[in-house]
Formats: C-alpha cells, structure tokens, sequence
C-alpha cells in the first residue's frame, strides 16, 4: 500500500513516527485489493483532552469510495495502534460486502435472532452485525442560508442539518465539529 501522504498538524512526523504508522498499515495488506492509496494525518491538540493529546486520522482510497478512521490516544503510536483496529474492522465489512455482492448473496445478518425473552441486549454481542437502514426520513428543504441552517439544527438539537442552500443553490450539510464549531459539506462540481 502506497501512503501518498502523512501530514503533521501541531507536530513534526519524525521519521519513527512515519516508519511505525508504515508498519503499522501494512498489516492492511490482506486488503490490498481493495485499497489504492491512503492518506495520514498526525496531530496533537491545542485543546481537548490532556490524557489523549495526540490524533491520527488515515483515509484510504478504496474502489467506488473511501474508508476513514480517526483514533486518539497518549501518543502517536497509541493513537495508530487504534485507528489501525478501527481500520482493519471497517475493511473486514468492506470485503465481505463485496463478496457477498459479487456472489448474489446477502451478507450474513444476526438481526433473525431473536433475543431470549426479557434479555435486552442479545445472546453474542461480540458478533459484529452489518448496519441496516431502519428509517427514513423526508422533509422540505426550503432554501436557507448556512446561518439560517446553523440556528435551526441548533432549535432541533441535532448534529447535523440538511438543507437547500440558497446561497449555492445546492443541497449541503451543516455539521457540529468536535471543537465546537460547524462544517459546511457541499457537492463538489466536477
């Protein structure tokens, strides 16, 4: 796997940091079918929590997609430690998708196992399930601007906000940032 690009965010990645996280993703190779290149990213925080200062996010440029993770930890390593399980899990679903795709088959689900009677979590919990979509919601977007999007998601007490904006007049979302502030997802005009 080639890692196209390791960036340091409030720290220098040494040359230990970048041979670590290289050994480190290279337990992904069973994968490397399905991954074309990835992406690192180290950071400590300016604020936040003093016991898990340091950060690492790893984007990896899959076929038809991405798979993102981010981990924090004491240090770099602890922190690359957890985004590489992290990783290697989302990768496991990712396959098996693909293969049961390929063969026409739906991935194995435990959602026909019914729960013993009066247990309210199931018998295996340690068995990963694959997510399902189990609600939909439709709502009118009426045109708005990011700061109109802002203080309704706000009223709603929600994470995120779906709307039309007037100002692009495309459908973006606004999100609540980990730090406090908002993101602003728009669709990109190839």
């Amino acid at each position: 796997m080639d890692i196209y690009q390791m960036i340091g965010r409030n720290i220098e990645v040494t040359d230990a940091m970048r041979a670590y996280a290289e050994e480190k993703l290279e337990k992904l190779e069973r994968f490397s079918d399905h991954i074309v290149d990835a992406k690192v990213v180290m950071s400590y925080a300016t604020d936040g929590n003093p016991a898990m200062p340091a950060k690492v996010e790893v984007q990896l440029n899959v076929p038809n997609g991405i798979v993102r993770a981010e981990e924090s930890g004491p240090d770099t390593y602890a922190a690359t430690d957890l985004v590489v399980e992290k990783l290697e899990r989302q990768l496991r679903r990712f396959k098996e998708r693909r293969l049961a795709k390929r063969n026409q088959e739906p991935p194995p689900s435990d959602l026909d196992v019914a729960p013993m009677e009066g247990a309210g979590v199931a018998a295996d919990e340690s068995q990963e399930r694959e997510p399902a979509i189990v609600r939909v919601k439709r709502h009118v977007m009426r045109p708005m601007s990011p700061e109109d999007a802002a203080l309704q998601m706000e009223a709603l007490g929600h994470a995120f906000f779906v709307f039309h904006n007037m100002e692009t007049d495309t459908i973006s979302v606004l999100y609540r940032r980990h730090d406090g502030d908002y993101g602003l997802i728009e669709p990109a005009n190839n």
